[in-house]
C-alpha cells in the first residue's frame, strides 16, 4: 500500500473515499472502522486506520453528526475582539463551564462593528451551535428572534438586547462606580472628572448615569462632576487626560470608566506629575503593581454564568428571561485614595460623608 504523496498525486485535505481507496475497501467500511465500530474485521480496521494515518486523513466529526441527526457539540460566542482582556476572559470561563459537558467553544469576532455582526452570528448559526453566546456590538437583534423561537439558547453578556427578549449577564456597572464615587468623596475629593468610552455601549450609560446621579446627590455638599466622553482607547483618554489636567481648576480625582481609559489616564497623571486620585473601572495585568485602585469584578464569571444559563435552556428549553448580575468590588491599592491636594497641603483630610447627602436637597453638578 503506496501514499498518493509518494508521488505528487494528491493534493489539498485527504477525504474519506482517499482512505477508502488507499486501504482497497468502500468508503462505507472505511467509515466503519474510523468510527470505531463493531464488526470490523482486526485487519480490516489496521489497514484502514494506516492509510488514514498515511494521508493525515482527519474526519468531518461536525458534517457526521449532523448527517446521523445528532446534535451539535459546538457552543459560539461572539465577542468584540479578543486584543481585549475581558473578552478572553469570559471566554475562558465559558470553555472551563461547558468542558465538563461534553462541548466545545467556538469563537469569532465582530471588532465591535455592528454592521459586521450579523454577518459572523449566520455563520455561527450556520453551523448548527447548540447555543450562542454573544457580547454584542448592534442595537438590533429582531434578526436572532425567530432562532430563539425555533429553541436555540441565546444569551448576551455585558450588553443587554432591546430588541428582542433573551437571557443576559451583566456587570453591576452602577453599583460599582457609585463605590468609587463613595470612597473619593469620603476622602475629600469634591471636583472629580469621569473619562467615558463611546456613549452608545450600554456599559458608558449604565456608568455615567450612576456617576451623574450620585453627583447630583452630593451637590448640596459642595460636590462637582464632569464627564467627558467617547474616549474610545488608551490614546484618547491619555489626550483628554492631559486637558484636564492643565485646566485652571483641574479635578482632584479621575474615574477612569474602562480599562483601556485608566491606562491612558495613568499615562498622563504620570508625566504630568499630576497628584490627582484615579480610580478605574474594570481590572486589568500591571494594576496592582503600578499601585492603581479599580473596580473590579470577575469576568470569567460572566462566561461561567452564560454557560450555565445555556446549559440549563439545553435541558429544559425555553422559558422567562434570565437577567444575572455579577457584583464589583472596589479595590484599593493608593492612587484612589490620595486626599485632594488642598488637604495634603493642610495636613487635616476634610473628607465629606456620602451618605449624608441623602438627608440634603439635591442639586445638578454634571457639567
Amino acid at each position: 500500500m503506496s501514499s498518493p504523496e509518494a508521488d505528487g498525486s494528491r493534493l489539498g485535505r485527504a477525504t474519506l473515499r482517499d482512505v477508502a481507496r488507499l486501504s482497497g475497501f468502500s468508503p462505507k467500511t472505511a467509515a466503519r472502522a474510523l468510527n470505531g465500530e463493531a464488526h470490523v474485521r482486526a485487519e480490516t480496521r489496521e489497514r484502514v486506520l494506516t492509510a488514514a494515518a498515511s494521508l493525515r486523513f482527519r474526519p468531518n466529526r461536525m458534517a457526521r453528526e449532523l448527517r446521523q441527526g445528532a446534535q451539535s457539540s459546538a457552543v459560539g460566542l461572539v465577542v468584540g475582539g479578543l486584543e481585549n482582556p475581558f473578552f478572553s476572559m469570559v471566554a475562558a470561563g465559558l470553555e472551563r463551564a461547558l468542558r465538563g459537558h461534553g462541548l466545545e467553544l467556538i469563537i469569532a469576532s465582530t471588532a465591535d462593528d455592528p454592521e459586521h455582526e450579523e454577518a459572523v452570528v449566520k455563520t455561527m448559526l450556520e453551523r448548527r451551535v447548540r447555543a450562542l453566546i454573544m457580547v454584542p456590538a448592534s442595537k438590533d437583534h429582531a434578526y436572532l428572534d425567530g432562532e430563539r423561537q425555533m429553541g436555540t439558547p441565546i444569551v448576551f453578556v455585558d450588553r443587554p438586547s432591546s430588541a428582542v427578549a433573551t437571557d443576559v449577564v451583566l456587570i453591576d456597572n452602577r453599583g460599582g462606580v457609585r463605590q468609587a464615587l463613595h470612597s473619593l468623596i469620603a476622602h475629600g475629593h469634591q471636583r472629580i472628572a469621569a473619562i467615558a468610552d463611546m456613549q452608545d455601549l450600554y456599559t458608558t450609560r449604565e456608568r455615567v448615569l450612576a456617576f451623574s446621579e450620585m453627583i447630583e446627590e452630593c451637590g448640596a455638599l459642595g460636590v462637582t462632576g464632569l464627564v467627558r466622553a467617547d474616549v474610545h482607547d488608551s490614546t484618547a483618554a491619555y489626550v483628554e487626560t492631559q486637558d484636564l489636567l492643565r485646566d485652571p481648576s483641574p479635578p482632584t480625582a479621575i474615574l477612569a470608566l474602562n480599562n483601556r481609559i485608566s491606562l491612558g489616564a495613568f499615562k498622563a497623571m504620570h508625566e504630568e506629575l499630576s497628584l490627582a486620585a484615579l480610580i478605574g473601572f474594570d481590572d486589568f495585568d500591571l494594576a496592582d503593581v503600578l499601585g492603581i485602585s479599580v473596580v473590579a469584578y470577575d469576568s470569567a464569571e460572566l462566561g461561567r454564568r452564560a454557560a450555565e444559563i445555556a446549559l440549563s435552556r439545553m435541558a429544559v428549553g425555553t422559558g422567562t428571561p434570565e437577567r444575572a448580575i455579577v457584583p464589583t468590588r472596589l479595590l484599593q491599592r493608593g492612587s484612589g485614595e490620595r486626599p485632594p491636594p488642598t488637604s495634603r497641603a493642610s495636613h487635616e483630610p476634610n473628607p465629606v460623608n456620602p451618605q449624608q447627602a441623602a438627608e440634603r436637597p439635591a442639586s445638578s453638578a454634571v457639567v
